[in-house]
Parts: C-alpha cells; sequence; structure tokens
C-alpha cells in the first residue's frame, strides 16, 4: 500500500499566526527512489512566539523561530522498514538535493529486531513507528538525508511546540479546553489502548496529523528545567541517553499530557524488558507509544554541524 503523507494548505489562521514575516516555502512531497513511499512534507512559517515555561517562575522569553519543513504525519513502520531492511538504498534517486553529501551506504543501519516490537499493536505501513530510541529516530534522519541529498533531523523542542500551536497562545491548539480533542488526536478516551494509522484524525491549522497523541514524539533536547534559547533551532544537546524529552502525548495518555506544553522524559524503564547486555541502542521493549516525526531546516547548517543532530546518544 502506498504510503501518501498528504500536504494541507496553510490557511487564514496560519497567516495570522506569523509575528514576524519571514518568506513562506510551499510544502512538498519527498519521494524514496526504489519504493512506493512518500513523505509529505508541511511549510511551517517563520516568526516568533513565548514557549511554555520549562520552570516555574521563570520565563522563557520570546523564541525565534526560522521557517522549516515538518513532516505531516509521524514516520510510520513502512517508512523505518525500508531504512532497517535497506533494499533501495543502490536506487538513484531522482532530483537528488545538495544539502548533504554523504554517501547512503555509509550510514549504519538499526539492529533488525527478531520479535514483533509494536507488541501486537500492529506494524502495518500505515502504523507510526513505536519502541524507537532517540538514538534509533535520528539514524534514520541520517539515512534518510544520505539517500535525499535534504538535510533531515529530530525537531528542537521549541520547534515542536510553535508547529503544535500553530499560532495560538492556548494549550491546545483548538482552544483551552479538551473537549475537541476526539477530533483531532487518538488518546486514552478514544483510542482503545492501542495506536492507529497515522494521519486518520483531523490536522491542526498548518497540516500536521496526530499532532496530539497517536505516538509521543522525539525531540533533540535533553530533559531539563532551564529557559528556551532565543532561536527554535538551538537545543541542549544530551549528555546521557536519558532523560530525554519526547512531546504530543500518545494513545495511552489522557487530555493533559497532549497539551502544547506537556513533557515527557524518558526512562530506563521503558527497556526493562530487554534480555540483552549492554541493552540496545536502538529499541525500546516496553514503550512502544515513543516514535517521532522529522524536520527540515530551510536554512540547513554547515555540514561540519550535521553530526550534533544525527550522532545523538
Amino acid at each position: 500500500m502506498k504510503i501518501m503523507i498528504q500536504g494541507i494548505a496553510i490557511g487564514w489562521l496560519c497567516l495570522l499566526a506569523i509575528s514576524s514575516g519571514n518568506a513562506q516555502e510551499a510544502g512538498y512531497t519527498e519521494t524514496l527512489a526504489g519504493t512506493n513511499l512518500e513523505i509529505d512534507m508541511a511549510a511551517i512559517p517563520g516568526g516568533t512566539y513565548t514557549p511554555a515555561s520549562r520552570q516555574a517562575g521563570v520565563s522563557p522569553g520570546i523564541v525565534r523561530v526560522d521557517p522549516f519543513w515538518m513532516s505531516s504525519r509521524e514516520i510510520t513502520w513502512g517508512l523505518y522498514q525500508a531504512f532497517l531492511q535497506r533494499s533501495a538504498d543502490s536506487e538513484p534517486q531522482p532530483a537528488r538535493g545538495s544539502e548533504v553529501n554523504l554517501e547512503v551506504d555509509a550510514v549504519s543501519g538499526a539492529t533488525i529486531p527478531y520479535v514483533d516490537m509494536s507488541l501486537g499493536m500492529g506494524t502495518g505501513e500505515e502504523f507510526p513507528v513505536g519502541n524507537v530510541t532517540r538514538k534509533a529516530a535520528s539514524l534514520f534522519c541520517k539515512w534518510l538525508s544520505a539517500k535525499t541529498g535534504n538535510f533531515y533531523r529530530l525537531p528542537t523542542e521549541a520547534e515542536w511546540e510553535y508547529a503544535a500551536r500553530a499560532g495560538t497562545d492556548t494549550p491546545y491548539f483548538f482552544g483551552s479546553r479538551p473537549d475537541s480533542l476526539g477530533r483531532y488526536a487518538w488518546y486514552s478516551g478514544n483510542s482503545d489502548g492501542t495506536y492507529h494509522p497515522v494521519g486518520k484524525k483531523q490536522p491542526n491549522p498548518w497540516g500536521l496529523y496526530d499532532i496530539y497523541g497517536n505516538v509521543a514524539e522525539w525531540t533533540l533536547d535533553r530533559f531539563e528545567s532551564g529557559a528556551f534559547g532565543n532561536a527554535a533551532s538551538e537545543f541542549e544537546p544530551p549528555v546521557a541517553e536519558y532523560p530525554g524529552v519526547l512531546r504530543g502525548g500518545s494513545y495511552r495518555d489522557g487530555p493533559e499530557a497532549l497539551k502544547n506544553a506537556a513533557r515527557l522524559a524518558s526512562n530506563p524503564v521503558w527497556k526493562q524488558r530487554d534480555p540483552q547486555f549492554p541493552r540496545s541502542k536502538f529499541w525500546f521493549t516496553d514503550a512502544p507509544f515513543a516514535g517521532f516525526r522529522i524536520v527540515r531546516p530551510q536554512n540547513p547548517p554547515e555540514a561540519s554541524d550535521f553530526s550534533r543532530y544525527w550522532d545523538t546518544k
């Protein structure tokens, strides 16, 4: 089945959200040569906003956001299998980008699991990938960048929150109360305890499906209580595997955990059933709710800085 991650035009609410003007590129669809897979990238406009504070009594201040693209849907098992199996690596990529000059076969792969990492919830092409570590998610970004020539990475916390808010300043992009949550999210109130195929709920005003719920989404940051940087692209690199930050909540969470400002810290207990020693760098055994989506900055960093985004703990 062909994965179609469809684009959504930026609407009037998007325009209201831009507090400082930046030229806005359109969204686009990334293809993977040798597969029938596609990733639709929604255009996120630049601007400024005030994120929620990570620490009581500490004002995070205004954060500047440069325009970027964000995958309109969570990365699926179908896409992740292409990374694991690597059967299409040798297929020439048409209209390859020029941002990344890295041979795809130079990117190491994640280990292929021998058990069902979905814990029975499904690994069909349209289901969101789960049980993946931040390192595994970042390695997918590195592989995709080498494959396509375009620079992809995980979002920073500030970028994720800005995109989720879509220009609003309420706890959810649709308002202050969770009454409408079921129209936009799979969460504890309607998920039946499992994740669902991506993109079946309504998107936020900037075209992002499942930005709340379904699977929680990795960011680049470590879980710290300090202030945000002045730019959304700034992040606090992890110095250890734990704790990292996931945003958006998941199918198992209640409305509070799905708010724009809610944060989830990763925990070693998510590998508690891993029989290996040392434990896997790429897979959890007890966190099928841990997934991700990707971003591509419209102004990519210097090639010498790529490793800072990809080679994480």
